[in-house]
């Protein structure tokens, strides 16, 4: 067989002079027409690593990253003398958003989502925590919630979505719902019953749509915001809200999802974190923080999801959508493929926090439903 002989570069390819330094063609190393421009002596540059294949659209993903990481903060204590009342929705539109995302209320809510977060870093959900007596009776009102669901049957129908029985459990579980907290307020704080009950009889969804989302998971978060404003649980409490409290929730929201097939609340679609949850992977990245072996990439290894869901609450979440959703992962939920090639958790879970705050607290369609009292006020 012959040499293959090229042609000389003047007959090779005709191609266009791109500048590159000192004036030289970066294509051919010939002189160009005009010099190379000077550097921007301002770049608009935002670091990212290289981007994957799935990303959510790009105006997202630029507020995103150039969102301040939201910073833990302290509770602020409700005081006497206490004015309880019915709370009502007040957000409409975006400039109440803008409104609610300006006030101190937002700020600390905020900051007590990050502190919970905080509380779990580098734990497991089986270490040992501080249990108080509230912690315990909260357990015992969502472990009673779960038996609901084995006394209600579902109801025949055809549907893929909604089954009608889990308005029988929703009706339940509001009828019964000042009396749950009536078995852990102290008798000064009975009257905040008021105000205590919407927010957690929206924290289990929509009876007359029959689904769930990010806004009624917000409305659970909330209801334990009032209940630490209250005092009713303190900081030596936050580790065992997530890892005995949260975690019982959402076994119970699982288990009303899979039972009466609940449809998702304002679903993103593929470009979404979750169908139904986002709380629980910002607490499970926190966990896995500095873990020595787990990294963002180990949700595609088999054998530590089998081994190490039921301690990690990200884990736990990668589970259970492998479990109800079919096919290739990195088709059925893109946006979590993509964070798996993040370097690492600490770096997940501050991207998932600021992902939070403009993708569930600035939303018009999922805040319209939050509701606002005399504890956590609109302005």
């Amino acid at each position: 067989m012959e040499p293959h002989h090229n042609p000389p570069p003047s007959t090779a390819f005709h191609h266009h002079h791109d500048g590159g330094a000192g004036g030289a063609c970066v294509n051919c190393g010939g002189p160009t027409a005009f010099p190379s421009p000077p550097p921007d002596p301002n770049p608009n540059y935002i670091p990212i690593r290289a981007p994957a294949v799935n990303l959510p659209p790009a105006n997202n993903r630029e507020i995103i990253m150039r969102t301040p990481v939201p910073q833990s903060q302290r509770v602020v204590p409700f005081t006497p003398p206490y004015h309880f009342q019915t709370p009502v929705k007040k957000i409409h539109n975006q400039n109440d958003i803008v409104q609610f995302q300006s006030s101190p209320t937002c700020q600390n809510f905020l900051g007590f989502v990050v502190l919970l977060s905080e509380s779990i870093r580098s734990h497991k959900l089986s270490d040992p925590c501080h249990e108080s007596p509230v912690v315990l009776a909260i357990v015992s009102v969502l472990e009673t919630l779960s038996v609901y669901v084995d006394e209600i049957p579902l109801a025949p129908q055809s549907s893929r979505y909604g089954n009608l029985a889990y308005r029988t459990w929703h009706e339940r579980m509001s009828c019964d719902a000042e009396s749950f907290l009536l078995q852990f307020l102290p008798p000064d704080l009975h009257s905040a019953t008021v105000e205590l009950v919407p927010y957690f009889t929206d924290s289990f969804g929509n009876s007359s749509r029959i689904d769930y989302g990010t806004g009624h998971e917000t409305n659970f978060a909330a209801w334990l915001y009032c209940l630490a404003r209250l005092g009713v649980v303190k900081e030596e409490d936050y580790q065992a809200l997530v890892s005995r409290v949260f975690i019982n929730y959402l076994d119970l929201m699982r288990k009303l999802q899979v039972t009466y097939c609940l449809e998702p609340a304002g679903s993103h679609g593929v470009w979404g974190l979750d169908d139904y949850h986002f709380l629980p992977f910002i607490f499970g990245s926190s966990q896995l923080i500095d873990h020595k072996y787990m990294k963002p990439k180990s949700i595609h290894n088999k054998d530590i999801l089998e081994n190490f869901a039921n301690e990690y609450l990200y884990l736990s979440c990668i589970v259970f959508i492998m479990k109800v959703k079919k096919g290739v992962f990195a088709e059925h939920s893109p946006m979590l493929d993509d964070i798996s090639g993040v370097p690492n958790w600490n770096k997940v879970n501050s991207g998932l926090l600021k992902m939070y705050k403009i993708e569930v607290l600035q939303k018009v369609p999922i805040m319209q439903h939050f509701l606002f009292g005399s504890i956590i006020q609109c302005l």
